[in-house]
């Protein structure tokens, strides 16, 4: 039988999504002109396909088509990413200066959701066949395994990078990796190499790009700001400082002025305006305004709680492929949701990354109950009692 307790969990989440996407999309609705509730209606039906996919993937038998389908997701995905830029405006969204999203009927697509699965599901069957030996092998015999495993990497960051313009999506896939690569049994040594490899080539990518240095003077205008109250004649970046930071310094708005138990509901102020679209990607700070930090805790413990049900179910497999798979499921959903709430409150740059399960968009949510679906499936041959 598969993790009931996980299965509702995440539904709980999704529950929670849906009604908090009608209340902070007011102000989308109004300046989009659309009905009431268009945003609510949207988040709905993905919301109940995201169910119906994780009941469904409950009963897939991961032992015949695990990998199949991790390779299609992958595959597909990627010549999906390859065409978009050569679609037309009719068939493809644009957001951050590329074409992220691959328009079809009443709804869009976004390929590179899907190909964090197909990616997750390949490194986990790679590394689980190629690190057998686990520590008794060599730094050099790891070192052999692992260059193409960065080879492939350095290539899809390329790719990424240039036709999707999403570094936080980059360092999302390299921390997940780095991660699967330790507890696949990898040394530690080749973990610091493939750490500096991957910051050496992050760096650079941000260097060559003026829009991810201004999110970088953005976040250090508002680091500057807190340091200010304390030390009033430091300065490094002072001439920065009267337009930048904006975004992260209404999202601690709302964070303050939601006290314990917030302003309730639908009378939050940040979504007026002051934050794009706080329904998506700066919705924890939506949440703290009208339900509070309390209601906020709530939120974090129930994702927490499903973080641990997967690392529960992982450390009590016996294949190293599916441990690792659910190992890569924890990474992904939980460094997700660290990047966002993160930068949301100012500690690192901000990037445009949605919270698991909570954000409004249907592409993140119906692959986040993908891959607690293909959870679900693996928690069958387990006793977690």
């Amino acid at each position: 039988m598969a993790d009931t307790r996980l299965f509702f969990l995440v539904v709980v989440l999704l529950s929670i999504a849906i009604f908090m996407s009608y209340s902070l999309s007011s102000y989308a609705v109004i300046y989009y002109n659309y009905g009431q509730f268009h945003f609510l209606y949207r988040e709905l039906f993905a919301g109940c396909i995201g169910i119906f996919i994780m009941w469904g993937l409950s009963y897939f038998n991961p032992d015949k088509y695990l990998l199949t389908l991790g390779l299609i997701l992958m595959f597909m995905s990627l010549f999906m990413i390859l065409i978009l830029p050569f679609l037309p405006d009719s068939y493809a969204t644009s957001a951050g200066g590329a074409k992220r999203w691959l328009r079809l009927p009443n709804f869009s697509l976004s390929p590179l959701e899907f190909f964090k699965i197909g990616y997750i599901i390949f490194v986990a069957w790679s590394l689980s066949r190629k690190f057998r030996g686990g520590n008794t092998l060599s730094f050099f015999q790891q070192l052999v395994i692992i260059i193409p495993h960065l080879f492939v990497f350095l290539l899809i960051a390329m790719i990424i990078s240039a036709l999707q313009n999403d570094l936080g999506q980059i360092i999302l896939l390299a921390i997940v990796f780095i991660i699967m690569l330790i507890c696949a049994g990898g040394r530690f040594s080749l973990f610091t190499l493939a750490l500096g490899i991957i910051t050496t080539v992050g760096t650079i990518l941000v260097i060559i790009s003026p829009h991810r240095i201004k999110r970088v003077r953005e976040w250090w205008n508002n680091i500057e700001n807190l340091i200010r109250s304390y030390a009033p004649d430091f300065s490094l970046l002072s001439e920065y400082s009267m337009d930048m930071g904006g975004q992260v310094q209404n999202a601690t708005y709302g964070f303050h002025y939601g006290g314990y138990f917030g302003s309730g509901i639908g009378q939050g102020v940040v979504k007026l305006g002051f934050l794009g679209e706080v329904h998506t990607d700066m919705i924890l700070a939506g949440i703290t305004e009208e339900i509070g930090i309390f209601g906020l805790a709530i939120c974090v413990l129930i994702f927490f709680f499903v973080l641990f049900r997967i690392l529960k179910i992982s450390y009590r497999l016996k294949s190293s492929f599916y441990h690792l798979f659910c190992v890569g499921v924890v990474c992904l959903l939980g460094f997700s949701f660290f990047i966002n709430s993160f930068g949301e409150a100012g500690i690192i740059p901000i990037k445009g990354m949605a919270v698991p399960f909570l954000s409004y968009g249907g592409s993140s949510l119906i692959c986040c109950c993908i891959l607690v679906g293909l959870v679900l499936s693996l928690s069958r041959s387990v006793d977690l009692k």
